[in-house]
């Protein structure tokens, strides 16, 4: 028995592995056998043979031995669909497969969930010091917006700390796009990221751009006068 390694591979569902295959299989038995591999019939295949990038020819002929091409170890098959009606990519392509979905409230009502495991067990965000401390999260929310209140001037606090942008307050309440208190800022430049709506809900108006929505904690209520950002250099130096 003489044994050659080759190179599979097809353009048809994106696979390549290396094979061994006796060399005395008949092309009609090789694609019995390259079946599986690429998913492609085997009555639709076309077999190229390669060496590197070079095509040495078509494995045509189904009665003759793979041993009576030129074939030697590590050249590579290269196996064509020559159906046109084929689906392609169906073993590779997630989006081809039917997919079960559940929505939100429907999911929550399930009791064989691992959100409702966590949820009996008082396990990860369900357990007591995660609740303790969402609600001082809360608290410290409700506290920030006790003297906050609509076209307040206000400086807004980003996560590192460092970058400080000033703006109005133009809203104050819970959304719909995330739970908890949040307060809608118009910025006295475009640096923000809507105009005062997020997924279709309007909270406020303003130019796009120039409103953005951050936790109460992040901001500061103060006399911050809006920057003229259209000043000139001669402007600045007199200031």
């Amino acid at each position: 028995m003489s044994i050659v390694i080759l190179f599979v591979d097809t353009s048809e569902e994106k696979v390549s592995t290396e094979r061994r295959f006796d060399k005395g299989l008949t092309i009609s038995q090789l694609k019995y056998k390259l079946e599986p591999i690429t998913g492609i019939p085997s009555s639709t295949q076309l077999i190229e043979l390669y060496q590197g990038n070079n095509l040495l020819g078509s494995l045509d002929d189904e009665d003759k031995m793979l041993g009576a091409y030129p074939v030697e170890d590590y050249m590579r098959l290269h196996v064509k669909d020559t159906n046109p009606h084929r689906i392609r990519n169906q073993y590779t392509d997630v989006s081809l497969v039917e997919k079960f979905e559940l929505t939100e409230d429907e999911y929550q009502k399930r009791s064989d969930t691992v959100r409702a495991f966590k949820e009996r067990n008082k396990l990860g965000r369900f357990s007591d010091e995660a609740a303790a401390k969402e609600e001082a999260i809360e608290l410290s929310y409700k506290e920030a917006i006790k003297n906050m209140k609509i076209g307040d001037r206000c400086e807004v606090t980003g996560d590192d700390q460092s970058i400080k942008r000033l703006g109005t307050v133009r809203y104050i309440g819970e959304t719909k796009f995330q739970p908890g208190l949040w307060v809608g800022v118009q910025y006295d430049e475009p640096l923000g990221k809507n105009d005062g709506s997020v997924q279709g809900e309007r909270y406020f108006t303003c130019p796009k751009n120039y409103g953005g929505f951050v936790r109460p904690t992040k901001i500061t209520i103060g006399d911050f006068p809006e920057e003229d950002i259209l000043m000139s250099d001669d402007d600045l130096e007199e200031m």
